[in-house]
Order: structure tokens, then C-alpha cells, then sequence
């Protein structure tokens, strides 16, 4: 009885001690030691904190970000799908570093693939990738460079597909939250990013994989990021964390520890969260109150729309004015449902802030003759 004891008080405290090495503690930024940090609010674009966040740096492995949104778009379009089994090269299979140990010559679904980049970012299922969309690793990179550059990206460089130090290689903390803005957008990302401990099968045996981004399990809300190490680099992070309609984005480079890197995201976000809210000053899914006229339109009445829900980042308890300026098109049947028929123009404290696009919310359809002969006659 005593031996059991004993034996349940110290594995209560061995548990104690491993959750405490990744529990976010209350720190504030400037006292972390790190090269550069970011914090950005997803629904507005609103940038909430910033320190050195356009200066050029490794970023290890959050070089995968990039990766992984090249391969959730050739999925939307077509050009992969999850279920496709691959043959690992002899290249990919010989990769260091962080890996899974793909067979060479061997098959592995695409969905083994990115859950093995995305959970345990392995550089063997990276390159794996890269060669199946792109023919080698070198015209991945390519496609890579060219897609910072249509974000408007002018920090970042890429060398390779998995972060491993390479020369002319680098990014900042503001271009690559925008990299991983823009991966976010896939939903489907959330399938596997959210996934604490899992197992990649191979031919004979399967390796254990456990999620590198501590912050998915130890932080309320996070449900995503992609940690980088390199002794070049530092240890880096970059995730996202959502609390009721606001999600933030959260990136660090260069800290001294993996400790720091997750308390320096943590911080950020409790900031982010404790300070701000997300107001939704319009929702897709609700009709906008609008006075229009109908022409030549058998409906006697039809609902307009938001094409999209508009947020407005303030600071708790402060009343932020918000103003709407509508530019509605004639609205002369036919028009199809989910048209474009104008726009609305966003104003906080009187300044433009956004614009959004207005929607048809069903047919409009054109009267025919007996239409109106019928209407001639209601109306004598």
C-alpha cells in the first residue's frame, strides 16, 4: 500500500514537471530573448504587434509552410489528391534531420505525407512532395518563390523545401505569418494540425510521430503552427490560436530555447485575446435591411447579401462607429442567384476600412406576358 503510494506521488510529480515545461507562463515579450516576433489579427489583416518583424533571418523548418500551401492549392485544383499513393525516391528517403523513415521505392498516401510535414515535420515527406507536384525538389523551390512573390512578399527567399540550412535562404516574421495566413485559408489544414500523436505505417514496421508545436495541446484555442530549428535559425514558431470569432497569428524566430519560443507565442496571444475582440459588422447569412427596386422582375421582393462576413478589430469595452455606404446596381430581372449586383464600402471612425461585394440571395426572374397581364388585372 505505502509502495503504491509512493509510486503515485511520483508520477504525479514527474506529470506536473512535464506540463509545466510547456504551459505558457506570463512573461512579457521584451524580457524573451528572440531576433524577431509578430502578431497578427486573420479576420481584419490588422497587424497587433511587431518587433523587427521585416528583418531577414533562417527560419528552419516553418520553411514548410510554404510547402504545404502549394500542396493543399494543387489539391483544391485537381492536380493531387489525398487519397494518391506516391513512390518515395531514394533522394527523399536519404533526407536528415527531422524525418519519418518513408521506404524508398515504397508507396505512402498523400495523406500519410502531409500528416507526417504537418505533425512531425518530416524532411523525407517533404521532398516527397515536391518531386510528385513538381518533378524535383529545386522546380518545388521554384514554384515556392514565385507564390511569396504573388503575396507581395519581399523578404523571403527560399533554397529548398525543408529549411535545413542552405546559403541565400531566409524570410521575417511578418512574411512568414502572411505565408501561413494564406496556408490557413485550406481548411482542410486543421484535419491534421490539430492532431497531438499519431503513427505513419510502413512495409513491416510504423514510426511514432507526436506534434512538434507543443501549443496545440497546452494552449486554449491553438489549433495549428509549425515549429523551425536549426543552430543557424534558433527555435522558431509560428501558429494560430481562435477564441470565439477572432483568430490570431502568432510567429517568433530566434529564440534561445524551445521553452521561450512557446511562452513568446503564448504571450502574444493573450495579449492579442485579453485586449481586442473581433466585432462582426457584417454576416454573409444574415439579409442586408435595404430599400430597391425591382424591375421587370416576376419576385415581388428578393434579399441581398454580404458576399462575405466583414470584422472590425477594436479594443474591449471601446465603442467603435461604424458606417456603411451602399452602390447598388439597377436591379432588372433576369439576374441569377449569387450574382454580383454592387457593393458596400466600410467605415470605421470615418475611415475606409474595407469593401465588400453584395449578392443576390435567389433568381430573379423576368416577367413574361401572362405575368404581366395578370398583375394589369390585380392592379384595376
Amino acid at each position: 500500500m505505502k509502495k503504491s503510494l509512493l509510486l503515485f506521488i511520483l508520477s504525479f510529480i514527474v506529470c506536473i514537471g512535464v506540463a509545466s515545461q510547456f504551459t505558457p507562463q506570463i512573461t512579457y515579450a521584451s524580457e524573451l530573448k528572440t531576433k524577431a516576433e509578430y502578431l497578427y489579427d486573420f479576420n481584419t489583416g490588422t497587424e497587433i504587434y511587431a518587433k523587427n518583424e521585416n528583418e531577414r533571418l533562417p527560419i528552419a523548418s516553418m520553411t514548410k509552410i510554404m510547402l504545404l500551401d502549394l500542396v493543399y492549392e494543387n489539391i483544391e485544383n485537381g492536380n493531387l489528391s489525398i487519397d494518391e499513393e506516391v513512390t518515395v525516391s531514394e533522394t527523399a528517403s536519404s533526407m536528415g534531420g527531422s524525418q519519418v523513415f518513408l521506404e524508398s521505392g515504397k508507396n505512402y498516401k498523400v495523406s500519410d505525407l502531409i500528416k507526417s510535414i504537418t505533425v512531425a515535420s518530416a524532411n523525407d515527406a517533404s521532398v516527397c512532395l515536391a518531386e510528385r507536384l513538381y518533378g524535383s525538389e529545386q522546380a518545388c523551390v521554384d514554384k515556392m518563390n514565385e507564390k511569396a512573390k504573388s503575396l507581395g512578399l519581399n523578404n523571403t527567399l527560399f533554397a529548398n523545401c525543408t529549411g535545413l540550412p542552405k546559403p541565400m535562404q531566409y524570410s521575417s516574421a511578418k512574411d512568414i505569418a502572411m505565408i501561413f495566413a494564406d496556408l490557413i485559408k485550406h481548411e482542410e489544414y486543421f484535419n491534421y494540425s490539430k492532431i497531438w500523436m499519431d503513427k505513419i505505417q510502413h512495409s513491416k514496421n510504423h514510426t511514432e510521430i507526436s506534434n512538434t508545436n507543443k501549443l496545440v495541446k497546452f494552449y486554449n484555442g491553438c489549433d495549428g503552427g509549425k515549429t523551425g530549428f536549426t543552430n543557424e535559425a534558433g527555435f522558431c514558431l509560428t501558429a494560430t490560436a481562435k477564441r470565439g470569432n477572432m483568430r490570431l497569428i502568432s510567429s517568433v524566430i530566434g529564440a534561445n530555447d524551445s521553452k521561450s519560443r512557446f511562452n513568446a507565442v503564448s504571450n502574444m496571444f493573450n495579449n492579442g485575446f485579453n485586449t481586442y475582440e473581433n466585432r462582426a459588422v457584417l454576416d454573409k447569412d444574415i439579409p442586408l435591411d435595404l430599400d430597391f427596386k425591382l424591375i421587370n422582375s416576376k419576385q415581388n421582393k428578393v434579399q441581398l447579401f454580404a458576399e462575405d462576413d466583414f470584422f472590425i478589430l477594436s479594443k474591449k469595452n471601446e465603442k467603435t462607429p461604424v458606417d456603411f455606404v451602399y452602390n447598388i446596381k439597377e436591379l432588372k430581372a433576369p439576374i441569377k442567384k449569387g450574382e454580383t449586383v454592387g457593393d458596400v464600402t466600410i467605415y470605421s471612425n470615418g475611415v475606409e476600412v474595407g469593401r465588400v461585394n453584395v449578392v443576390l440571395g435567389s433568381n430573379l426572374d423576368k416577367q413574361s406576358y401572362f405575368d404581366i397581364v395578370l398583375e394589369t388585372i390585380k392592379n384595376w
